[in-house]
């Protein structure tokens, strides 16, 4: 007999079955005629050749060829089931026994069946556009084996389930299980139709929504090209991201917001919100600029016009410029300028600003507590704004610009957090490459803004914050500085600010001095600026009011036209007195000379300070009167039997700081040995109880005081002898610098 394999489709008894040609010969059969028997082996697995029992479900099915068509189709009829016992698929041969088929459904209720099935599925393939093309398949079947084989191959079950039907002996269960697998196939592909049906429509759907959406973007782009001047927000906002140069999280975080803007609409209570932080992020340049060549000897013309002086602030700025020229690129430390006010710090930033050809940010820090100062505001909170610095990268409107940190040493702590602290990214040029603002809430590139800092004093400064920067001094400004600054910038300066022209106002040389020298009392010139403002409005009256046409200022008019008394400096001591010692002070407006009073009065070993001095020069004090009992035993007994009365003039003004302990030690062996100290002497310094002469700060400032006041002679530490590069020439000139090492040295001096 000949063996066609068969999988996944089940042959029944009873119905019949069409095979092409190509199947018969895949299967091994080469040659078949109408009246030939064969057997329908139903397969585990799909396999065409070598056939074994274990491929194999036991129970096959008998049947022969009822026709040949011209193609070498085959239709074969199905009648019988066999129990195959042994199979030789390539020798076409096959043993087995007939399985009895149990009869137990009438073929009233058969017909009725199948009738109810047929109906049910002629509806069901109606609801398709190839229904008509298969309601002529389900016609042809007559029975419920011919529905079996019809529908085999389509149905979701598995073969193990087919096989089921074949190896059922009961007819009415066999037609029972062919209903019911055929109502699951009709339902289940109904519900899967309906699901795609569904999914289907959610498409067309989006991409209907996507076509509109494209149109519309079509048409406002075509709007806008026509009317630029009415361009919408949404598609503004679209251009400048697209030409901004955002790096990659930017980029992906602008979208995301304009996608959330697109989405609002301009009725929602966030569309500002997005607004602004678009507008912002926009506004922000983010493509590198290109390096401009440096020219050294212009960028010192700029320095030099627009500062007298600085000469050693100047070099320094010269050699950063010099590395970035060869590097072509932001390099170097960050520069902190530190000094009196008015000495010109956040000028020279300008300055550079000029030199470098770029923008000049100034952001003043004076009074900040609050880290969002620095970070900015998260975005969830109410009124939230970007920090102070890159609210000046937006108004600089480059990549970088020279940005002036003001008043660095004036930032404050809070619970809002350190601002200090969040100035130590933002500085480091290892980190500020990625610096992350707060109300951005992506990275920005800062490494190529050059940091200037500015500072009064870096007593407040954190030590991790000052690391990062290197400081650079701003010493006073001499006298002789003063007066080339006011002829040359702050006079004309002036008088063009208040309309006056040269020939209106003369003020003489000597009118200058006066000026400086009676009515300022300050390193910097801003103090001497007010001064020539106020004769210039003075001068703006006279030639208004009063019709002059000139008004030539002399020296004594100056108390009637600035409408104050000059200002009385300290000056050297008209005569010598045992117990008092000129001395030297740093102060935030300059140095000054003070001067160190002791007296004995009988008691019992009291000592008394006046003055309103601080804890440090207290301690000078006592460090002081140990040493000179040390020095001087035999003089034991004026201390017990008396008390010492220590005072330091200008009660109302705090004084404080290590370097009045040379001075305190000096007037006290002064007193205690009755040699009065020549007032042409002055001196700064601090001792240790070994009597050694500590160094102490603020050298050029005191020096400058000294000079003014008419002292000849000044002790200094040897140990400051470096700082005497940093002193005016003419300060120097009038001054005899006496290095010390030992209190001695000094006490064999000026006791003799």
């Amino acid at each position: 007999m000949i063996l066609i394999p068969t999988y996944n489709t089940v042959v029944l008894p009873g119905s019949k079955i069409y095979f092409r040609k190509d199947y018969l010969k895949e299967a091994g059969v080469d040659k078949i005629s109408v009246g030939e028997k064969v057997i329908f082996l139903y397969l585990k697995e799909p396999k065409d050749r070598d056939i074994t029992m274990d491929d194999i479900y036991p129970i096959a099915v008998a049947g022969q060829v009822l026709s040949i068509d011209d193609e070498g189709g085959a239709n074969l009829e199905a009648f019988g089931r066999i129990n195959v016992e042994y199979i030789d698929f390539k020798n076409q041969n096959v043993v087995g026994v007939q399985r009895p088929e149990i009869n137990d459904l009438d073929p009233q209720s058969a017909n009725t069946m199948i009738i109810g099935l047929r109906d049910e599925l002629l509806n069901y393939v109606t609801k398709f556009q190839w229904g008509l093309m298969a309601r002529g398949y389900v016609l042809a079947w007559k029975n419920m084996n011919e529905l079996m084989v019809g529908l085999s191959p389509f149905m979701n079950i598995t073969p193990e389930e087919k096989y089921a039907v074949l190896a059922e002996d009961s007819t009415k269960a066999r037609a029972g299980l062919i209903a019911k697998y055929a109502r699951e196939f009709m339902a289940i592909n109904e519900v899967s139709e309906e699901a795609k049906q569904a999914q289907k429509e959610i498409h067309e759907k989006a991409y209907r929504e996507d076509a509109i959406k494209k149109q519309i973007n079509f048409l406002q782009k075509a709007l806008d090209d026509m009317h630029p001047e009415n361009i919408s927000e949404v598609r503004k906002f679209e251009e400048k991201i697209e030409n901004s140069g955002m790096n990659e999280i930017a980029r992906k975080e602008a979208d995301n917001v304009l996608n959330r803007m697109k989405q609002e609409g301009k009725d929602s209570h966030e569309y500002g919100l997005l607004y602004n932080y678009l507008d912002f992020v926009t506004s922000l340049q983010w493509k590198k600029e290109e390096p401009k060549e440096i020219e050294l000897d212009k960028a010192m013309e700029v320095l030099d016009r627009e500062h007298y002086g600085l000469k050693k602030v100047k070099k320094r700025i010269i050699e950063q410029l010099a590395v970035m020229s060869l590097n072509k690129k932001q390099s170097g430390s960050i520069l902190l300028f530190v000094g009196a006010p008015g000495t010109g710090k956040t000028s020279i930033g300008k300055s550079i600003a000029e030199a470098l050809g770029r923008e000049y940010v100034r952001i003043s820090l004076g009074g900040i507590r609050d880290e969002a100062d620095i970070r900015g505001h998260r975005r969830t909170y109410i009124g939230a704004m970007p920090g102070r610095i890159m609210d000046g990268m937006k108004k600089a409107g480059t990549s970088n610009p020279v940005m002036v940190l003001d008043e660095i040493d004036k930032l404050a702590s809070s619970y809002n957090g350190d601002p200090a602290s969040a100035l130590l990214e933002v500085l480091d040029p290892e980190q500020n490459n990625t610096f992350t603002d707060h109300y951005m809430n992506v990275p920005y590139d800062l490494s190529d803004v050059l940091f200037v800092c500015t500072a009064n004093s870096l007593d407040t400064i954190p030590g991790p914050l000052l690391d990062r920067m290197e400081v650079i001094r701003f010493t006073g400004y001499t006298a002789l500085e003063k007066f080339s600054i006011a002829k040359d910038h702050l006079i004309p300066k002036a008088k063009k600010k208040a309309g006056i022209s040269d020939e209106n106002l003369i003020i003489e040389d000597d009118t200058i001095k006066a000026l400086i020298n009676g009515y300022t009392m300050e390193a910097g010139v801003r103090g001497l600026k007010k001064q020539i403002g106020s004769l210039c409005r003075y001068a703006a009256v006279e030639l208004v009011k009063n019709g002059k046409k000139v008004l030539d200022v002399k020296p004594e008019d100056l108390s009637d036209y600035l409408d104050q008394r000059p200002i009385k400096h300290e000056s050297i001591l008209e005569k010598k007195q045992a117990g008092v010692v000129t001395g030297l002070a740093w102060t935030a407006v300059g140095g000054e000379i003070l001067f160190i009073e002791t007296m004995f009065t009988k008691g019992k070993g009291n000592v008394k300070v006046t003055g309103q001095l601080g804890d440090v020069m207290k301690e000078s004090v006592d460090i002081a009167l140990s040493l000179v009992k040390s020095m001087y035993p035999d003089k034991s007994e004026i201390f017990e039997k008396n008390d010492i009365h220590i005072h330091v003039p200008a009660g109302a003004v705090p004084k404080d700081g290590p370097s009045a302990g040379i001075t305190m030690t000096t007037a006290l062996a002064s007193l205690i040995n009755n040699i009065p100290v020549s007032p042409e002497y002055a001196m700064t310094g601090e001792v240790s109880l070994r009597g050694n002469v500590m160094p102490i700060g603020g050298l050029p400032e005191k020096l400058m005081a000294a000079a003014r006041a008419g002292i000849k002679k000044v002790f200094i530490p040897e140990e400051n002898e470096d700082d005497l590069k940093e002193v005016a020439k003419e300060v120097l000139d009038e001054l005899e610098i006496i290095q010390v090492k030992r209190v001695e040295d000094v006490l064999n001096i000026v006791l003799n």
